[in-house]
């Protein structure tokens, strides 16, 4: 059986659908699709619009070489949407950061309503009100000011950026020179389409903001005020969030919440504009993970209130429900992560879906009877999904989610996915997923690999296009997806136990789950390879100096010295509350080089700046000069490593995508299977 995860360029061809918006009226909602280019080197979005009912087919909105993205409803049901594409009334195109396009409820035409060098970034809008958080530069004072500076900045090529805070850099790209500002415009032509050529007209509300200090918003409403997420420096060097009242008519800033010991963070305004749900998250220590938990603070009179308290989970996604009465919350547990309701007047949270799947930007209808949602797990990527409210209330059992049609079918998989388990030292339970191929047996065993999630606060629960097993599962592999100690959805006990400790309980818990599924007469135990990114990648690391049962290690972005990664990373600040001197001392990988006896395929991108390419680097030298497989009197290893020097953090672009698959493919071929395999022609 032939599936796209038997050819590489099938499944880097495949569409990608993200995000999800309903209309204010209910009878709309807004998806976005990435297909391929022509060139196959570039991911293209484009809007979609999918029935809320269920009876029509989905349709394309937008069309445009650039592509378009961050799709949010007016209260007038028109869509802003940021998109690269040309400003149809410039002379001749420019290069430069996304505008803001409007797209009217009626049809016809987007209209470019705001362009600046300057871009936008998270954008709202109620009330005929427009809200963005975009960079503005130290020395402007207006919008003009701030596009004279930037273009004399772009035309005498000046890139340089003198910063007087922290943090300098941030996932895969540079701060600065530039802060962060709450800016509002009246929305031109709301509902119509009788404003062609108008401009929103930005005022700045934050005038004074300091570089990193505005992290994030929800604006209220009637647009009178947002409640700001804001970052206060503290002592060392570190940071924690607090909650802000900023008014948008008279920009005066009131503190709504601030706690020494804790971080507050995702506001989210009640429709009737009198409460906010927000997390309340403890700052982390080397001896205690941070403790997560739901608040309500009353606007009326300022006062807090903790809510679920007996919920032991780490909510993700958030909506109230339009009454104000409570809320449908997403959040990890046990491989999957549900769709729950939280009813504040019982202060209760009961789950309301049973599919064995994780389910992401749950939207609640106007009439609240209907949540919508994507829903992906390892069965399928992201598709949009309809929840009935209504027929959980009354049965009071979680209930299955309807897909709706979807622009996007879900690929035929190559193979069978299945839960497995095991019981730790401890005595905690320890589960992953298993991906196997059609037809694996005791007659034909499959090899193993051991696939390791980053994070480390994280769970194997949802699709990943990065990291998809079903490529390897299509070459004959079984693929383990493990959750270890640290993994999310299990409490926050399991999570403890191996805080400040990732050599040990998280690594015990992938051997004890490794040594349960090798057992079955269907996985040939000669055979198998540990792979891990990021966090994991520190896990394969770890792996690799702890035990030479695996043939092969692929470690991606991966930590090597901690001592060095904690003060290079982006955010040290974050590192340094639970890296502590003992950690660094026990934990760290790059100390037992010298035990390492397995090939190792490392890979890492230049413009990684959460794990910085030094980690890389150090690791490949190590390796070559210390471990057991260094280089011979020849100059001859095993080991490889795949460098990509415009890369991040993740593998983006489709042309290294098929690059990384296919050096992973050959390099676990040669060592797992003992088979001979090309490498990718197009690495030389």
């Amino acid at each position: 059986m032939q599936t796209p995860f038997h050819d590489l360029d099938a499944y880097l061809g495949l569409p990608r659908l993200s995000g999800l918006r309903l209309s204010p009226d209910g009878t709309r909602l807004v998806t976005t699709i990435a297909t391929l280019n022509g060139k196959r080197t570039q991911y293209r979005t484009a809007l979609w619009q999918l029935d809320p009912h269920g009876t029509e087919p989905a349709r394309r909105l937008t069309r445009s070489r650039k592509g378009e993205s961050s799709a949010v409803f007016t209260d007038a049901g028109d869509v802003l949407f940021t998109s690269t594409r040309p400003d149809p009334d410039a002379d001749e195109d420019e290069d430069g950061p996304a505008a803001l396009w409007l797209l009217p409820a009626q049809g016809g035409d987007a209209r470019l309503i705001g362009n600046r060098l300057g871009g936008f970034g998270k954008t709202l809008s109620h009330s005929d009100v427009v809200v963005t958080a975009a960079q503005r530069l130290p020395g402007a004072v207006d919008e003009a000011s701030e596009e004279k500076l930037r273009k004399e900045r772009k035309e005498r090529s000046v890139a340089a950026v003198l910063h007087t805070s922290y943090p300098v850099r941030h996932w895969d790209h540079d701060l600065g020179p530039g802060a962060v500002h709450l800016l509002t415009a009246a929305l031109p032509g709301s509902g119509g389409t009788d404003a062609d050529g108008v401009r929103l007209e930005l005022t700045d509300r934050t005038p004074q903001a300091l570089p990193n200090r505005l992290q994030d918003f929800d604006l209220a409403p009637d647009a009178g005020f947002a409640v700001v997420v804001e970052a206060r420096i503290t002592t060392a060097g570190d940071r924690r969030t607090v909650l802000c009242r900023l008014d948008l008519a008279t920009g005066e800033s009131v503190t709504l919440y601030d706690d020494p010991a804790a971080e507050a963070e995702g506001p989210l305004i009640s429709p009737d504009g009198t409460m906010v749900l927000f997390t309340r998250a403890t700052i982390s220590t080397p001896q205690s993970p941070p403790h997560v938990e739901l608040h309500l603070l009353d606007l009326s009179d300022g006062s807090t209130r903790r809510i679920a308290a007996d919920w032991d989970r780490w909510h993700a996604g958030q909506a109230w429900l339009p009454d104000s009465s409570g809320l449908v919350l997403t959040a990890d547990d046990h491989g999957r992560s549900p769709v729950y309701l939280l009813d504040l007047g019982h202060d209760s949270v009961r789950r309301v879906t049973g599919d064995d799947a994780a389910f992401t930007d749950p939207q609640v209808s106007p009439d609240g009877r209907w949540v919508y949602a994507l829903r992906t797990s390892y069965a399928a990527p992201s598709e949009v999904v309809r929840i009935d409210l209504d027929a959980f209330r009354g049965s009071g059992e979680p209930v299955a989610a309807d897909l709706l049609p979807n622009p996007v079918p879900a690929p035929e998989l190559p193979g069978t996915l299945t839960e497995v388990s095991t019981t730790a030292s401890d005595g905690s339970e320890v589960r992953g997923w298993l991906a196997l191929p059609e037809g694996t047996g005791a007659a034909d065993p499959a090899p193993l690999l051991l696939w390791i999630h980053g994070g480390p606060l994280s769970s194997w629960n949802a699709w990943s296009w990065r990291w998809c097993p079903w490529l390897m599962v299509a070459q004959g592999y079984a693929v383990l997806l493990p959750d270890p100690a640290l993994s999310t959805g299990y409490g926050e006990a399991f999570i403890a136990r191996g805080w400040s400790r990732w050599g040990a309980e998280p690594f015990t818990d992938l051997m004890a789950i490794t040594d349960a599924v090798v057992a079955r007469d269907d996985i040939d135990e000669s055979r198998t390879a540990a792979m891990g990114g990021s966090f994991g990648g520190y896990m394969a690391n770890w792996v690799a100096g702890q035990t030479d049962r695996f043939k092969a290690i692929v470690t991606h972005a991966s930590l090597w010295a901690l001592d060095q990664f904690g003060p290079t990373t982006d955010h040290a600040y974050y590192w340094a509350r639970e890296v502590s001197d003992a950690m660094v001392r026990d934990y760290s990988p790059h100390a037992f080089v010298d035990d390492i006896a397995t090939p190792m395929l490392v890979v890492h991108g230049d413009k990684d700046y959460r794990v910085p390419i030094g980690e890389g680097l150090r690791l490949w030298w190590e390796l070559l000069s210390r471990s057991t497989l260094a280089l011979d009197a020849d100059g001859r290893t095993p080991h490889r490593f795949l460098y990509f020097p415009d890369e991040n953090h993740w593998v983006l672009t489709p042309q290294h995508a098929a690059i990384w698959y296919g050096t992973v493919s050959a390099f676990l071929a040669e060592h797992v299977l003992g088979e001979p395999k090309e490498y990718p022609d197009l690495l030389g």
